[in-house]
């Protein structure tokens, strides 16, 4: 079911959203955590972009 590819978008959104979260609780650098947690659904678009041109491309 999962490739992968698919594991790494979802590291990367974990990463992405923990570091976010650091930046926001910790550092209390509030612009870079917002920031960083815009790249969250950006980086989820991506991998949908990726796995839908995968899956149509094996149809053909």
């Amino acid at each position: 079911m999962f490739k992968r590819s698919d594991y790494f978008i979802l590291l990367a959104v974990v990463l992405s959203f923990f570091t976010s979260a650091y930046l926001w609780f910790v550092v209390q650098d509030r612009e870079q955590s917002i920031f960083t947690a815009i790249w969250i659904p950006s980086i989820f678009c991506f991998g949908i972009y990726f796995k839908l041109s995968a899956l149509l491309n094996r149809k053909k």
